[in-house]
C-alpha cells in the first residue's frame, strides 16, 4: 500500500525497500474486545469511534496509533495525534511507547494549541508575524486590550476589558478574523465597537510580533484556507490523523482538522456525543453529529461495553440519556466478566438543603466505618456554590475533603472580596480588608494613592481607613481619587447603620449592590462570571444561619483554619463539569431540582439545546460511579428566613423505574408539609439584585388541573402558554421569560 517501513528508535528508516515479511504482532490486539479491535484495525478511510463512558477510549486510541506504526503504514512523523490536555498527550505517548517497546520519537502528538504553535512557527510570515513571535499570557492580553479601549474612549468601567476579551475569544473559537465577522456574528458590546477594537487588537499584536492562544489555531486555519501550497505540504506529510475527545472541539478546531483531513482522508475521531458538556467553552456537539456528512463513506464503531459501572447504574444512565434527540445513539452494557447487577440508583427526597448535607455526610461516615476509603467517594454538584453546605457539614463531623478543579468555597476570590467588605464594615481598623477592596471594583485608586494613605496612617498612628478619611477632609487626596475614597467611606458608615436596623443579611446584600461589586460581575462576560454571582448569592444565603455578622466572620475564620492537608484519603467535592474523566466507587449527586439541575440559566440561554446538554451532564455524573450512585433533592430551599418549595428535577422522572430505588417523603406529603410550614417565617424586606428568590412562597395544591394550551399568568415570569403538563408540574412558554417549569399552583388562568 505504501513504501513506509518501520523506523528505528531514532525515527529514521531502516531501509528504503518494502518488507515482504509480516512482523510478528505483540499481544496488544488480543487484549481488546471485538468492537475495540474493529476500531484499531479499521485504519484506512474516515472513522468515528463513539466511545461511551468507561469503554476503554484511551486504550483504543493509543493501540490504534501503535498499530499504524507496527504495521508499517506510516513513519512516526506521518501521524498527527491531537488531544485536549498536555496530560492526555503525555499518557498517549507513554502508552504508545509501552506497546512499541521503545521510545516513540518524532511524533506530531500534542494539544491543538501546541501543534498549531509548532506549525505557525514555520509559516508565521503568512499572517504578518516573525517565526520568533511571543505568545502572550492572559495578563498581557488584558493590559493590551484595555489600552486600546481607552484609546478609543470606551468606558472600561461600564464595558470591562474581560467582557470584550470574552467576545473576541468567542469570535476566534468560531474561526472569525475581523474581516470575516458578518452582521449576524457581530456583537453590541461596547456600543457596537467590539469588531473595530478586535481589528485594532489584532493589528497591535502584529506590531508586537505576538499572538494570543486563540490566534495559534485561528492563524493556522487561516493559512491553510488561503495558502494552497502550505495545505498541500501537510497533506503529503500526514498520512493519518487521530483526534481525542472530538465532541469537545469548537468550530475553528473543527475547520483546522477538516482542512488537514482532505488529503489522505484517514482521519479517526474518538469521542462521545453523550458527554459533550462544554458548550460554554465553545464546544460544538454538532461537529461529532455531522461526521458522516463531512466525510463520505465514513464508518462508525460504537464502544458500548463499560468496564467501570454496575449494570443498574448503566441502565439508569442509558435510560436517562435516551431522552435526548440530538445524539447518534448507543447503549452501555456491562463489560466486566463478573456481570454484577449491583445496587439500584438511590433517589432520596429530603426536607431541605441542610438535611441533604447531613444525609450525605452521614452516608460517607457510614461507608468509612465499613472500610470504604474516602478517596473513593465524591460529591458532584451542578454549580460551584453548592459545595458550601457540604464543606461545612464535613468540617463539622471531621471528615477530610478536597475540592477538585477549584478552590474551597471561602477561598474563592469573589468570596474573599465580599468578606473583606464585611470585615471593613464590622471592624474599621482592619487595614488588610480595607486595602483589598478600596479599588475593587476599580475606583481609580492606584498605587500612588494607596502609598499616600499608608504613609499618612503611619505618621498619624491611625488605621488606614481613618487616615483615608482625614486625607479626604484635608485635601491630601485630590480629584477623582478623593471623590471615590470619600464615597466609599460614606458607604461604610451607611452600612454600619443598616446593621442595627435591617440586620446583617439585608445589609450585606445591599453592600454588595451599592459598592458596585455585584454589577462588576454582571458586566463581566467571561465564562466564570455567572458562577461567581451564584457564589455570592450562596454567601448571602449562608449569613441567615448566624445571628450576627461578627458571628459569621468568626465562623469563616475557623473554617479556613480547619484544613488538614497531610491526609491523602479525602472525599472529593467538585462540579459535574470537573468530574468528566474521573471515577469513584460511590458518587453523591445532590440538588436534582428544577432551576438548579437542569440549570435554569442554561435553558433560558439555549432552549432545548441547553436542556439536552444538562441531561448529558446528568449522564456524566451517573457514569462516574462504579458501585453506588446516590441522587438527592430537597423539597425546600431557604431564601433569607423564608422557606420556598422546590420542584424535583425532570431528570428524576426520566430514570428507569426498574433501576431506581426511591426513599423519602411522597409528593403529597411534601406539598402538605410545605403548605403548613410556609407561614412560620416572616418575609424579610427584599434585598437588591444580588439575591433573587427562586420561587414564590408555598401555596396549597391546585384541585383543578390546567390543560395544555391554556394561557396562564405567573407573578414572576408574566403571561405564557402551557406546552406540557406532568401531574402538578407545567412546562410553560412565557412571553418575556422563555420556557420554564413551574408548579401549577403558582400560576393563574389568564
Amino acid at each position: 500500500m505504501n513504501t513506509a517501513v518501520w523506523p528505528s528508535s531514532a525515527g529514521r528508516p531502516i531501509s528504503n525497500s518494502v518488507s515482504t515479511q509480516v512482523p510478528t504482532l505483540p499481544d496488544y490486539l488480543t487484549r481488546l474486545n471485538p468492537e475495540q479491535r474493529a476500531a484499531v484495525e479499521t485504519v484506512d478511510g474516515p472513522l468515528l469511534v463513539l466511545a461511551g463512558a468507561g469503554t476503554g477510549k484511551t486504550r483504543v486510541l493509543t493501540t490504534r496509533f501503535a498499530h499504524i506504526l507496527l504495521t508499517r503504514r506510516a513513519f512516526p512523523n506521518q501521524v498527527l495525534a491531537v488531544t485536549f490536555t498536555n496530560k492526555a498527550a503525555r499518557e498517549m505517548r507513554e502508552r504508545v511507547a509501552a506497546i512499541l517497546g521503545e521510545p516513540a520519537e518524532g511524533l506530531w502528538l500534542g494539544t491543538f494549541h501546541a501543534l498549531c504553535a509548532r506549525m505557525l512557527r514555520r509559516h508565521a510570515g503568512h499572517v504578518g508575524l516573525e517565526s520568533n513571535f511571543t505568545i502572550l499570557d492572559t495578563d498581557d492580553q488584558m493590559r493590551l486590550l484595555k489600552q486600546l479601549m481607552e484609546a478609543d474612549r470606551i468606558d472600561t468601567k461600564r464595558w470591562v476589558p474581560a467582557g470584550l476579551m470574552g467576545v473576541i475569544q468567542r469570535w476566534k473559537d468560531r474561526g472569525l478574523t475581523p474581516a470575516r465577522i458578518t452582521p449576524n456574528e457581530d456583537s453590541d458590546y461596547a456600543n457596537g465597537r467590539a469588531q473595530a477594537v478586535y481589528a485594532a487588537y489584532q493589528e497591535r499584536l502584529k506590531t508586537l510580533n505576538a499572538a494570543d492562544f486563540g490566534d495559534l489555531i485561528l492563524h493556522m486555519t487561516e493559512i491553510l484556507r488561503t495558502q494552497p501550497d502550505v495545505l498541500a505540504d501537510y497533506h503529503r506529510r500526514f498520512r493519518y490523523i487521530l483526534v481525542d475527545e472530538y465532541q469537545d472541539t469548537n468550530l475553528v478546531q473543527y475547520l483546522w482538522l477538516r482542512l488537514l483531513a482532505q488529503g489522505h482522508r484517514n482521519i479517526c475521531c474518538v469521542g462521545d456525543d453523550d458527554q459533550s458538556i462544554y458548550s460554554w467553552r465553545g464546544a460544538e456537539v454538532e461537529n461529532i453529529l455531522r461526521f458522516e456528512k463531512d466525510f463520505e463513506a465514513a464508518r462508525i464503531v460504537r464502544l458500548e461495553a463499560n468496564y467501570r459501572s454496575t449494570a443498574r447504574i448503566l441502565a439508569a444512565a442509558s435510560g436517562l440519556i435516551a431522552h435526548n434527540e440530538g445524539r447518534l445513539g448507543k447503549t452501555l452494557r456491562p463489560g466486566r466478566p463478573d456481570g454484577e447487577a449491583g445496587d439500584k440508583v438511590s433517589v432520596i427526597e429530603l426536607w431541605d438543603s441542610d438535611q441533604e448535607a447531613r444525609m450525605v455526610a452521614g452516608r460517607i461516615e457510614e461507608l468509612r466505618r465499613e472500610g470504604d476509603p474516602l478517596a473513593e467517594m465524591a460529591v458532584l454538584v451542578r454549580a460551584g456554590f453548592q459545595t458550601r453546605a457540604f464543606e461545612e457539614r464535613l468540617i463539622t463531623v471531621g471528615v477530610p475533603y478536597r475540592v477538585i478543579g477549584g478552590l474551597r468555597f471561602y477561598e474563592r476570590a469573589e468570596i474573599r472580596d465580599a468578606i473583606a467588605y464585611m470585615r471593613a464594615t464590622v471592624q474599621p481598623a482592619d487595614d488588610l480588608a480595607f486595602e483589598r477592596i478600596v479599588n475593587v471594583p476599580r475606583r481609580g485608586v492606584g498605587d500612588s494613592a494607596l502609598r499616600t494613605m499608608h504613609e499618612a496612617a503611619r505618621t498619624w498612628g491611625v488605621p488606614l481607613a481613618a487616615a483615608a478619611a482625614r486625607l479626604v477632609e484635608t485635601g491630601g487626596l485630590k480629584g477623582r481619587v478623593k471623590d471615590a475614597v470619600g464615597g466609599l467611606l460614606r458607604h461604610f458608615g451607611h452600612w454600619r447603620d443598616m446593621l442595627a436596623v435591617d440586620g446583617h443579611v439585608v445589609t450585606v446584600a445591599t453592600m454588595l449592590d451599592e459598592s458596585g461589586y455585584t454589577e462588576m460581575w454582571q458586566q463581566d462576560k467571561s465564562a466564570e462570571a455567572p458562577g461567581r454571582l451564584e457564589n455570592l448569592k450562596e454567601l448571602v444565603r449562608a449569613l441567615a444561619d448566624f445571628e450576627t455578622l461578627a458571628g459569621f466572620l468568626d465562623h469563616v475564620a475557623l473554617v479556613m483554619e480547619n484544613e488538614d492537608r497531610s491526609d491523602p484519603d479525602k472525599v472529593s467535592l467538585m462540579t459535574l463539569h470537573g468530574a468528566k474523566g474521573l471515577e469513584f466507587d460511590t458518587v453523591f449527586l445532590p440538588g436534582w431540582e428544577e432551576g438548579v439541575f437542569p440549570n435554569q440559566r442554561a435553558m433560558d440561554e439555549s432552549g432545548n439545546k441547553g436542556l439536552e446538554e444538562e441531561r448529558r451532564l446528568a449522564y456524566v455524573g451517573l457514569t462516574r460511579a462504579r458501585r453506588r450512585a446516590i441522587v438527592s433533592h430537597a423539597a425546600n430551599r431557604r431564601i433569607y428566613a423564608n422557606w420556598q418549595t422546590s420542584i424535583p428535577s425532570r431528570f428524576l422522572d426520566e430514570l428507569p423505574e426498574a433501576d431506581v430505588e426511591q426513599t423519602g417523603a411522597t409528593r403529597a406529603d411534601r406539598i402538605a408539609a410545605a403548605t403548613s410550614f410556609s407561614g412560620q417565617f416572616p418575609l424579610m424586606a427584599r434585598a437588591p439584585r444580588v439575591i433573587d428568590a427562586w420561587e414564590q412562597p408555598a401555596r396549597p395544591a391546585r384541585t383543578e388541573k390546567i390543560p395544555v394550551g391554556a394561557r396562564v399568568f405567573h407573578q414572576k415570569f408574566g403571561y405564557g402558554t402551557v406546552k406540557a403538563a406532568d401531574e402538578d408540574k407545567l412546562d410553560v412558554q412565557f412571553e418575556t421569560s422563555g420556557d420554564k417549569r413551574v408548579l401549577d399552583r403558582f400560576v393563574e388562568r389568564a
